[in-house]
C-alpha cells in the first residue's frame, strides 16, 4: 500500500458521505428519545409503550456509536463493467460494521453480517461468488490510509489458496500491538472463519482450533451474526457467552460491544448460579475431579432425599383441652406422599404441611379443621422443629454447607459411588451460617445441581429463577467437567450452542481427550456440526515451529495450524546461570526494548509467581498481575494456569521443565504458554530444558 492508489480521494469522499449519513441517523434517533420523554401521566399501557420506544432508541444509539473504530472495511464489485466514478451502486456494495442508510433510505453501507456481504469474506479465485473485484480499506478513524484490490479473473481452474482475502490488511492487523484486550476481526475475517460464523443456528456446533486460529473471536462474531440474522426471537431469548475465568472475560468483554451487540451476557459459571453466592478461589485438582464427576449428581440427589425424613418419635401436641398426635408411621406416609406429588423438594413442603395439619386435626377426639390447626399452632416451636426435620425448605448453599460439614451425611449420600477417601475430600469445617461461606469455583455446578433438585423456595421464585438462552457460546470447552457441561445445558432453551476449544490445550482437572466426551454431556436435539480451524493467524512461523515440537506429546494426532505469518523473530532460549530471579528482570527489559509499547507477559509455574514478582520489584520493573480487569499493565506476571486464551506481543516462559512437572497436564500447559505471543517468545530456564524442546536446528540460544 506504499504507492498512492488512484481512487483514494474518491473513496475518501464516499467514506465521509457514509459518516455524514451515520450522524444524521444518530440525530434522528436522538430526536425520537426527546419526543418520548417519560412522564408520570397516562395509562400503564402508555407508559410501557414510551419506555419500550426509549429502550429501542437507546439501543439503536449504542449500535450507531462506533467511536474511533473502522466503520467501512471495503467494497465488492459484481462481475460487470463498473468504475469508481459511476453512480450505479446496484453493482457495487460497501461493507462495514453496521448498516447505514441515507435520507432517502437507500443503503450506503451494508452490515458485515448481511447475506449480501458474504462474498466479501468468502469469495476466492476458484469460487468468486459473482465478484469482479474486492477492495479492502486501511483506515484510522474516518481517514482512509490505503486501498488493497483483489481482481477476480474468472479463471477457476487453479487451486484454493490457504489464505488470500485481504492479505495486506490481515497482516497489518495481526502485527499491530496488543492492548491487553481482545479486538474484533470483523474487517479481516477469513473464509474458513466466515463459514463457521454463518453456519446454521440449530444444534451444537463444535469448533476445534489450534492456538492463534481465532476460535474465540469466531465464536463472538458468530454470536453477533446470529443476533443480526435471527433478531426475533434471539433478542428476547438472549445469547450467553461462557468463559473459563474472570481474567478471560475481562480480556474479551469489548468485542461484542464493538460489533454493536451490547445485550449479550458474557459470564463465568459462577455468575449464573441462583440464588447468588460468593465464589472465589480454586480447589486442588484431586478435589476438583470429585466435584466435577457426573456421579456427584446422584450424590446431590441422595443428599436432598436424606433431608426428607419421618419423625424419630411420635409428636404429641396440646390444642386447648385436646391432644393432637402424629405418629412416626403417619409421618413416613406424609414423606412418601410428598415425594410422589411434588416435582422438586421445596415445592413438596406445601404437601407436607397440608398433610401434617390435616392429620393433626383428624387425630383430636373432636376433629379440628386443618386451617384452624395451622393458624393456632404454626408458630409453636415443636411444630416448626417437626416440619424442619421432616422436610426443610433449603437453598443450594444450605444443602451443600450441611453436606460438606458432616462426614456422616457425606457417607450416606455417597452410597458407595466414590471411595471413602474420595468422598471425604469434600469435607470441610462448618461456618457459622451458610450465607457466610465463600465457595470455590468447582462448587458452582454442585450448587446448580442442588438447585435443580430443590426447585423454587415458596415466595422466592424471582430470586431462585434460572434464565435460559436461545444460543450459548462456550469458550475453552475442552476443560469443562461433566457437571459444568450439565449446568450449561440446563440454560439452553433449544439446544443451540457454539462450542469452541483445542483438545491440545486441555489442561484442567477435567482435561478432555476428545470432543465426544464433551458432546455426550450437551443437548442432542439436532445433529451436531463439527468444524476445524486450520490456519494460524496470530503466531509467527518460527514460534509455531517450536510449539509444533511439543504438540505431538500434548495431543497425539492433532495437526498444528498453518502459520500465515512467515518468518518472525527467532525464539530466544536463555539459560539463567545465576538463577531465574537474577535473570528475569533483564529478560523483561530486553523484551520491552524489542516490542516498544507492546505488552510483555511473564508466564510462570505457580511455585515461582512470588519469587518472580519479588525479583521484578527489586529491579524496579513496574508490572501487574492477572486480574478480573485483564492485563492492564504493559508487563504482567501470569500463572500458566490462567494464560490460556490470552494473546500478548511478547511472552517470557519461565522454567518449562517445572511447568511440565507441576501441572497435571504439564506438556499441554507448556504448549499453551509457548503459543501466547504474536511477536516474540523467550524461554528462561535454570533447570535443564525438557527433551521435547531440544532438537537439532532448534531455537536461538543466548
Amino acid at each position: 500500500m506504499s504507492q498512492r492508489h488512484p481512487d483514494l480521494d474518491a473513496e475518501q469522499a464516499y467514506i465521509d458521505h457514509v459518516h455524514e449519513c451515520l450522524e444524521e441517523s444518530r440525530a434522528r434517533a436522538a430526536r425520537l428519545t426527546a419526543n418520548y420523554e417519560p412522564t408520570r401521566g397516562g395509562t400503564t399501557q402508555a407508559r410501557f409503550e414510551r419506555e419500550s420506544v426509549i429502550e429501542g432508541v437507546v439501543n439503536r444509539l449504542t449500535q450507531l456509536d462506533v467511536g474511533d473504530r473502522s466503520l467501512i472495511f471495503g467494497r465488492i464489485d459484481m462481475d460487470v463493467d463498473t468504475d469508481i466514478e459511476t453512480d450505479d451502486v446496484d453493482q457495487r456494495l460497501y461493507i462495514g460494521r453496521l448498516g447505514v442508510w441515507n435520507s432517502d433510505q437507500d443503503p450506503v453501507l451494508v452490515d458485515w453480517r448481511a447475506p449480501a456481504s458474504e462474498p466479501f469474506y468468502r469469495a476466492t479465485g476458484v469460487k468468486p461468488m459473482g465478484l469482479r473485484r474486492r477492495r479492502h480499506f486501511a483506515t484510522r478513524g474516518r481517514t482512509l490510509l490505503g486501498i488493497e484490490d483483489e481482481v477476480f479473473s474468472g479463471d477457476t481452474s487453479g487451486s484454493e489458496p490457504m489464505v488470500g482475502r485481504g492479505q495486506g490488511a490481515l497482516i497489518a492487523a495481526l502485527e499491530a500491538g496488543r492492548t491487553g484486550h481482545l479486538g474484533d476481526i470483523v474487517a479481516t475475517i477469513q473464509g474458513e472463519q466466515d463459514e463457521i460464523i454463518r453456519a446454521p443456528q440449530q444444534g451444537v456446533l463444535v469448533v476445534q482450533g489450534g492456538p492463534g486460529t481465532g476460535k474465540t473471536v469466531v465464536a463472538l462474531h458468530r454470536a453477533a451474526y446470529l443476533l443480526y440474522t435471527h433478531r426475533f426471537p434471539l433478542e428476547g431469548q438472549g445469547v450467553l457467552v461462557v468463559g473459563p475465568n474472570r481474567l478471560f472475560i475481562a480480556y474479551i468483554e469489548q468485542v461484542l460491544p464493538s460489533l454493536g451487540e451490547a445485550g449479550v451476557q458474557v459470564a463465568v459459571l459462577a455468575d449464573l448460579i441462583r440464588p447468588k453466592v460468593s465464589v472465589n478461589r480454586l480447589d486442588n485438582e484431586d478435589v476438583a475431579r470429585v466435584k466435577g464427576d457426573l456421579r456427584m449428581a446422584k450424590v446431590i440427589g441422595d443428599a436432598v432425599s436424606d433431608r426428607e425424613r419421618p419423625l424419630r418419635e411420635d409428636l404429641v401436641l396440646g390444642l386447648g383441652i385436646q391432644k393432637l398426635r402424629l405418629t412416626v408411621a403417619e409421618s413416613r406416609r406424609i414423606i412418601d406422599e410428598a415425594r410422589r406429588r411434588s416435582r422438586s423438594h421445596n415445592s413438596g413442603r406445601k404437601v407436607v404441611e397440608d398433610e401434617f395439619y390435616r392429620i393433626l386435626g383428624r387425630s383430636a377426639r373432636r376433629p379440628v379443621d386443618p386451617s384452624e390447626v395451622r393458624d393456632r399452632m404454626r408458630s409453636q416451636l415443636e411444630v416448626r422443629e417437626a416440619l424442619e426435620w421432616m422436610w426443610p425448605v433449603l437453598t443450594p448453599a444450605h444443602l451443600l454447607h450441611d453436606l460438606y460439614g458432616s462426614r456422616a451425611l457425606l457417607r450416606s449420600a455417597n452410597a458407595g459411588r466414590f471411595t471413602d477417601h474420595e468422598i471425604q475430600l469434600l469435607h470441610r469445617p462448618r461456618s457459622s451460617h451458610a450465607d457466610n461461606v465463600i465457595w470455590r469455583f468447582q462448587d458452582v455446578p454442585l450448587l446448580d445441581e442442588a438447585r435443580a433438585h430443590l426447585g423454587y423456595r415458596p415466595g422466592k421464585r424471582g430470586e431462585d429463577a434460572v434464565r435460559t438462552y436461545g444460543h450459548i457460546c462456550i469458550d475453552e470447552a475442552q476443560d469443562l467437567s461433566p457437571l459444568e457441561l450439565r449446568m450449561i445445558s440446563r440454560r439452553s432453551l433449544n439446544g443451540s450452542m457454539t462450542v469452541v476449544g483445542d483438545i491440545a490445550q486441555a489442561t484442567g482437572a477435567w482435561a478432555n481427550s476428545d470432543w465426544s466426551q464433551i458432546l455426550s454431556a450437551l443437548p442432542q436435539r439436532h445433529p451436531t456440526q463439527r468444524r476445524e480451524l486450520t490456519v494460524g493467524y496470530r503466531i509467527p512461523e518460527r514460534t509455531m515451529e517450536l510449539a509444533s515440537r511439543v504438540l505431538p506429546h500434548a495431543a497425539p494426532g492433532l495437526r498444528p495450524p498453518k502459520a500465515v505469518r512467515a518468518g518472525g523473530d527467532p525464539v530466544r532460549i536463555v539459560a539463567a546461570a545465576d538463577g531465574i530471579a537474577t535473570e528475569v528482570a533483564g529478560a523483561v527489559v530486553h523484551e520491552i526494548s524489542q516490542v516498544g509499547e507492546g505488552n510483555v507477559s511473564v508466564i510462570v509455574p505457580d511455585s515461582l509467581v512470588d519469587a518472580v514478582g519479588e525479583a521484578l520489584t527489586e529491579a524496579g520493573v513496574v508490572f501487574g498481575g492477572a486480574s478480573r480487569h485483564g492485563l492492564d499493565q504493559q508487563v504482567t506476571v501470569v500463572p500458566v494456569r490462567l494464560v490460556k486464551g490470552l494473546e500478548v506481543d511478547s511472552a517470557i516462559v519461565i522454567e518449562p521443565g517445572r511447568i511440565i512437572r507441576e501441572e497435571r497436564q504439564g506438556v499441554r500447559s507448556l504448549y499453551v504458554a509457548l503459543t501466547r505471543a504474536t511477536k516474540r517468545v523467550t524461554v528462561l530456564h535454570a533447570e535443564p530444558l525438557p527433551r521435547i524442546m531440544v532438537e537439532p536446528g532448534g531455537p536461538d540460544r543466548s
